[in-house]
């Protein structure tokens, strides 16, 4: 009886423990279920998916408590139209399907994800109007539906998602106004480019104007509305007239005043004077610009130093004046440039801008004789003369085909000029990020894989010049590209003519973590910012990228939680991913961009060892330099 009793005491365990596994498994065996209908309707990569084990170790799938919680298939060529499958994924959190070619509504089975909280569908042709259901899901805490085909208007239920931090919506076809949407915790907002009319609502007035682009849209922060009143209660017509009475008093004043200035000043003879250049805004902006700018800054001499009526005069102004002090104003040649112009000649040239950063303005200057050179006006020098000389020759004396060579350099007062080879195809970084559209010729991988070694070879050499030699700003923008697409380093031996409050305090992501004074930058800190500029060839996104300030991480960490996650594909940029034939090419080269990009110094390579790294990549693809350029890509 007592054994008969035990039995019975132990069963409901035993069955309760039973229905728990079955239970736990039937979950697992419906998210699988789901995910083989996805991959039957869409295809792609998903075909790569081994059915005969758990569907947790798939690529782009990751579990939690037997569950499925993630789903991240960018750019992994899906086609076609979502099943009704999906929904089945009841503790999906994130669900990325970003850059593919899928079709259709969206599946009324979203509803059921009740649990998630990033949605990214962006760069696919999804259509129809964005259904109500989106905007029920209660955790929503990223919606990104970019780059896609949606029509309609934007659904004033937005206001349902609590938690919404982000709402991607450029790029589509939506129209009618924008509804008065109310969240403090939307951050992110972008509608550019749709069919969108009307007001901006008041409470989204704070967004940058880039949100709003593209669209019939008024008030802040774009042009004002008209007939659209000011903040505020309207005027009366009384205040309107005090106002009007008060504004002619004013002017009057002002009127008389200046009339009795220039009555003392009668009969006096006015004293020419030289107007200081204007000193640049601490701000950079990429070569890029001088595609767009060229020819609105174009000038019958090198602008920024004009005499007391205002014309363009080139640098002869004030560099006369100073030449009577100093009795020369000749140009300081370096290594094997002819000496085919002089300073006049120089002076005379006719100018464009081709960009503003940190060291100084630099110029595309076209000599009368027809010859191109690049001139950068240096600001904020506070290095004696003899010094800069000294610092200039070391400079010129560089010869290495990756870099761009120093051909000769003034100095004089105030102005300080150096004179560069013109590099015709602009910086990587516009190459890069410049043009995105659908005329954009895409990079492959050899291109990007020969400037990378390019690149590594003009920075492998400078340290290789002496243990104290680094660059200090290496940056994509700094990185120049010759006619055949060959990479050539610029602006380097400048980083220690800056003074202390003009020095950069930041390079854009690109800084070392170690560094605290930009003027005295390490090797091994030229090895980690030469990391992120490999990340940035193989992902595509500069590391301030609007993705990457989503996700709320720099562009390291980013890649590396990535790939820890075993979604390396993720990271490349969908232009690397035509090519199936490349990608343990890529990988070996995305493990040594995380190695540059190592916490602590000690651990980060040298650039020799980068170079030869790079080189053997190179050699084991059998990568033929006279091959590469982008035309060669095939669509």
């Amino acid at each position: 009886m007592k054994l008969i009793s035990s039995i019975m005491c132990i069963f409901p365990l035993l069955l309760w423990t039973t229905s728990f596994l079955v239970g736990v498994n039937s979950d697992l065996a419906s998210d699988r279920a789901a995910l083989v209908a996805l991959r039957a309707a869409v295809g792609g990569r998903s075909r790569l998916w081994n059915l005969s084990s758990s569907p947790c170790t798939w690529t782009g799938v990751n579990c939690s408590g037997n569950r499925v919680v993630e789903l991240r298939m960018p750019g992994m060529g899906l086609s076609g139209k979502l099943p009704i499958a999906i929904g089945n994924l009841t503790q999906l959190q994130t669900l990325s399907l970003r850059f593919n070619a899928l079709s259709g509504p969206i599946p009324s089975d979203f509803p059921k994800l009740t649990s998630l909280r990033n949605l990214y569908l962006q760069g696919n042709a999804f259509s129809g109007e964005i259904p109500q259901f989106l905007f029920t899901l209660p955790n929503l805490v990223r919606l990104n539906l970019a780059d896609n085909n949606f029509t309609g208007s934007i659904p004033s239920s937005v206001n349902n998602l609590t938690r919404l931090g982000t709402l991607y919506l450029e790029n589509n076809q939506l129209s009618g106004p924008i509804p008065d949407i109310n969240l403090p915790t939307l951050k992110q907002l972008n509608v550019s480019f749709n069919q969108l009319n009307g007001s901006i609502p008041k409470g989204l007035s704070g967004n940058p104007k880039t949100a709003f682009q593209g669209n019939a849209l008024c008030g802040k922060p774009l042009v004002s509305c008209n007939g659209e009143e000011s903040s505020g209660s309207k005027l009366s017509g009384g205040a309107i007239a005090g106002i009007v009475i008060g504004s002619v008093i004013v002017f009057l004043l002002i009127l008389i005043l200046l009339i009795c200035l220039c009555r003392r000043k009668s009969g006096k003879k006015m004293e020419n004077r030289d107007i200081a250049p204007t000193k640049q805004a601490e701000v950079e902006i990429p070569r890029e610009k001088a595609v767009e700018e060229g020819n609105n800054n174009r000038s019958n001499g090198l602008p920024g130093i004009v005499s007391s009526n205002n014309r363009s005069n080139g640098l002869s102004g004030v560099v006369k004046k100073d030449a009577k002090s100093n009795g020369s104003k000749s140009l300081m040649f370096f290594g094997k440039a002819e000496k085919v112009f002089d300073l006049d000649d120089l002076l005379r040239a006719s100018a464009e801008v081709l960009g503003k950063g940190t060291f100084g303005t630099t110029y595309k200057a076209t000599l009368q004789m027809g010859m191109v050179v690049a001139v950068k006006r240096l600001k904020d020098v506070i290095v004696p003369e003899k010094e800069i000389e000294e610092k200039m020759a070391v400079v010129g004396a560089m010869d290495h085909s990756n870099l761009v060579p120093l051909r000769a350099f003034y100095f004089s007062g105030d102005e300080k000029l150096l004179v560069y080879d013109y590099m015709p195809m602009g910086s990587l970084s516009a190459l890069l990020h410049g043009n995105r559209g659908a005329s954009r010729t895409p990079l492959n991988w050899d291109t990007r894989w020969g400037i990378a070694l390019g690149a590594a070879k003009g920075i492998a050499y400078l340290h290789s010049k002496g243990s104290g030699i680094s660059h200090g700003n290496i940056k994509s923008s700094n990185i120049l590209l010759a006619t055949s697409y060959e990479a050539r380093v610029s602006d380097f031996g400048l980083t220690q003519l800056a003074s202390p409050s003009s020095a950069p305090t930041r390079v854009d992501g690109y800084r070392a973590p170690e560094v605290m004074d930009a003027r005295k930058v390490s090797q091994k800190a030229d090895v980690y910012s030469f990391g992120i500029l490999l990340l940035e060839l193989l992902t595509g996104k500069a590391p301030t990228h609007a993705v990457l300030n989503e996700e709320g991480v720099d562009l390291p960490r980013w890649v590396q939680s990535v790939v820890r996650e075993e979604w390396t594909a993720e990271v490349f940029d969908l232009e690397l991913l035509r090519d199936p034939n490349v990608e343990e090419d890529m990988v070996q080269l995305l493990q040594l961009a995380i190695d540059c990009t190592a916490q602590y110094p000690d651990k980060r390579p040298s650039m020799a060892e980068v170079t030869n790294q790079i080189e053997h990549l190179g050699r084991s693809s059998s990568v033929n330099w006279t091959d590469v350029a982008p035309s060669s890509v095939k669509d």
